[in-house]
């Protein structure tokens, strides 16, 4: 079994690892904050609970959801030549045996299952993106508090300069990082690995021609 579940445990476990690893840095980070405007440090469990680190968490989840989402529903669409990230032209939408039962069923579960990856990737970007924005309002405000200044509304902060800071820095590095792989996945290989083509494979060789 855990073979066969390898690779969702493998990043289940260094996730769980990055996420414990930022709580603690973060929380040294966060308390020296403190100190240095003389504040009192907090525990852990205050820090992992509060609004700090919760708006941290939920802006880099957001980002790559995003991410997710925007390649599965673009390469719906466009094709890259020479790069194993471009889908092949057959679909593979045929029922045969052993097709999921809502792949069967024809009608609205269907098309809702057709569509059901992005579908979920596009909820959780949105949810992730409101996570970030609600905390994040908290999180400014506790800062304009601190410094004698009015807070807030959530719709202020979504407006201000420090959200869209926050979230385009984390929207730039995602779409760098999707480019690279589907560039460089033209020209480079990694033996073994089904996100590359074959070693042996032409650079122009895509499951699609164009």
């Amino acid at each position: 079994m855990i073979r066969r579940n390898g690779l969702s445990l493998f990043f289940l476990v260094v996730f769980l690892l990055a996420l414990a690893g930022q709580s603690i840095a973060g929380l040294g980070a966060y308390n020296d904050d403190q100190l240095g405007s003389g504040g009192d440090p907090v525990s852990w469990a205050a820090y992992v609970t509060s609004a700090d680190f919760a708006v941290d968490v939920a802006e880099n989840w957001q980002s790559e959801y995003l991410q997710f989402l925007l390649f599965i529903v673009v390469t719906v669409w466009l094709v890259q030549r020479g790069s194993p990230e471009s889908k092949a032209g057959e679909t593979g939408d045929r029922v045969r045996p052993g097709s999921p039962e809502w792949a069967r069923a024809g009608g609205l579960r269907t098309m809702l299952f057709a569509n059901s990856l992005g579908l979920v990737m596009g909820a959780t970007f949105v949810l992730s993106w409101y996570a970030q924005s609600v905390a994040g309002t908290a999180a400014y405000n506790r800062e304009q508090l601190a410094r004698l200044q009015d807070p807030v509304t959530w719709t202020g902060y979504v407006a201000s300069p420090d959200f869209w800071d926050r979230t385009l820095q984390n929207w730039q590095s995602e779409f760098l990082a999707v480019l690279s792989m589907v560039a460089l996945s033209i020209y480079l290989r990694q033996r073994e690995s089904p996100e590359s083509k074959p070693v042996g494979a032409p650079h122009g060789e895509t499951g699609t021609d164009v």
